[in-house]
């Protein structure tokens, strides 16, 4: 009810939701029909939702509609959204399968062609696993990634560049999640193998 001023309704759809609030709050509000709750949710998601749709499809366009398009799905489809899941691999779920769709339309392999200066971590995290890959030259490191076949390059890709958890790497690319914790062992070691054959060589 109102009293003399402007509804904290129409204020939040002004002003857009308080800041740092919880992706289970900004769902929640967003079920309620604040417009700019799910404002919030996509402004906080699509730089990591472009950069999966990139790895996917290849093409910046494609990418780009490809999130366009997934979050509008993600809009019509959150009522159904549980609230006690985390919400970025739903999301990537989404996005990733919007990305593959545009793929197979477009006849067409996904094309990897990842450069550090299009991701914010130009280089692996240094924990245990890959030391050796981050105290490589950044050419070296990258000519080694793309000698990786594509089922390597991409879970690499997803977990140390795009920096995906093991859940979301498994929702962006439509495997099991164990599939990706064995797949990336391989691709670490065969990563470690180039880097190794490039410095001897």
């Amino acid at each position: 009810m109102r009293s003399g001023g402007v509804a904290l309704y129409e204020i939040e759809q002004l002003v857009g939701p308080p800041p740092e609030m919880s992706d289970r709050e900004l769902v929640e509000r967003a079920r309620r029909g604040y417009a700019g709750a799910y404002d919030e949710i996509v402004q906080r998601y699509t730089e990591m939702a472009f950069r999966t749709a990139y790895l996917v499809t290849g093409s910046a366009a494609d990418a780009e509609e490809a999130v366009q398009d997934a979050f509008v799905k993600a809009h019509r489809a959150l009522g159904r959204f549980r609230l006690d899941a985390p919400l970025r691999p739903w999301l990537l779920r989404i996005v990733g399968n919007e990305a593959r769709n545009r793929r197979r339309a477009a006849g067409r392999r996904a094309a990897l062609e990842l450069r550090a200066s299009r991701l914010e971590a130009g280089a692996m995290p240094p924990d245990p696993e890959t030391a050796l890959a981050a105290a490589a030259d950044r050419q070296t490191l990258l000519r080694a990634l793309d000698a990786l076949s594509e089922e390597h390059r991409d879970v690499v890709t997803c977990r140390y560049l795009l920096q995906l958890s093991s859940e979301e790497t498994a929702a962006a690319l439509a495997i099991p999640e164990g599939t990706v914790k064995s797949r990336l062992a391989r691709a670490l070691d065969r990563l470690r193998e180039l880097l190794e054959e490039s410095r001897d060589g």
